[in-house]
């Protein structure tokens, strides 16, 4: 039972329930985020983003890699994932390929905080830190444009034309980027003030596992997980167009969620967010 949020330009579609599964795709970027269940639709994805190794997050990649081969796709799956992770997930792929006599082949990116992968065209994804038990990292896709440089701003069209001929008009232009989504997870919520630059997407997806006096802010924190608590304290934080919150526990019913944002969030911070849930009861 796969939901799809609308989100500015993005539709963010997948799975997404507390310690069961995690699984999201956004189709207009081709990157998916974590694989906790295998995403059919999501099976010919260019790159898939690992945020750690806990099996809700990735414990059906073996099953989306399966896919890829019964539909045909040729080229091995680009996952990013902590640096940390490469070597043992690779063993397990050998191993369940061995098992299952079927060739398990990813093209395996190991990254740090603060390193960038480019994607298609004017594309890229940053690595940024979180704080979890294991190796673990929030993305962010950034799309990055040639702006002309403040200093040239009037040159006219001709000059720049010229400048481009003689192979001189590099010095015009410096990088901007936009930063269009971060993704977010299994982490405290410090990791937004560590890393403030994913305040500034324009869609944040954002764990947010507990909702209420349910799970205690100290129970919380003590599982590296984001409580509505917190996202209440720092509400002023939460500026951006899109705030799309995900990963609710199951201590919730999917019917429960949107009342207690009703009654808790600060209604501009309501009125820009979303929850990925399904239309029913959790799926089993």
């Amino acid at each position: 039972m796969i939901t799809t949020v609308k989100a500015g330009p993005y539709s963010v579609r997948g799975l997404s329930l507390g310690g069961v599964y995690t699984a999201l795709h956004v189709p207009e970027l081709d990157v998916a985020f974590d694989c906790g269940v295998p995403l059919r639709s999501a099976a010919g994805v260019g790159t898939l983003c690992l945020s750690h190794a806990h099996a809700d997050h990735i414990g059906a990649l073996n099953a989306l890699l399966g896919i890829r081969g019964l539909q045909g796709v040729k080229a091995p799956l680009r996952v990013i994932m902590p640096a940390e992770i490469v070597d043992t997930l690779l063993v397990a792929l050998r191993a369940m390929t061995e098992l299952q006599r079927w060739p398990l082949d990813i093209q395996p990116i190991g990254v740090e905080p603060g390193d960038v992968v480019p994607l298609k065209g004017d594309l890229s994804v940053r690595a940024l830190r979180t704080f979890h038990p294991v190796p673990s990292l929030a993305y962010q896709v950034v799309r990055r444009v040639q702006k002309l440089k403040p200093e040239h701003a009037g040159m006219p069209g001709a000059e720049i034309g010229a400048r481009r001929k003689a192979g001189t008009a590099d010095e015009l232009f410096e990088t901007v980027e936009h930063p269009e989504l971060a993704y977010v997870t299994d982490t405290l919520i410090s990791a937004l003030e560590h890393s403030p630059a994913l305040l500034k997407s324009k869609v944040l997806i954002m764990e947010t596992t507990f909702l209420d006096a349910r799970k205690s802010l100290e129970a919380s924190r003590a599982g590296c997980h984001i409580h509505l608590d917190e996202v209440i304290e720092h509400a002023d934080m939460f500026t951006m167009p899109h705030l799309v919150m995900m990963h609710i526990s199951q201590l919730y019913q999917p019917a429960d969620v949107s009342p207690i944002l009703d009654a808790r969030l600060p209604s501009e911070l309501r009125a820009r967010t979303q929850v990925l849930l399904p239309d029913a009861g959790w799926p089993a």
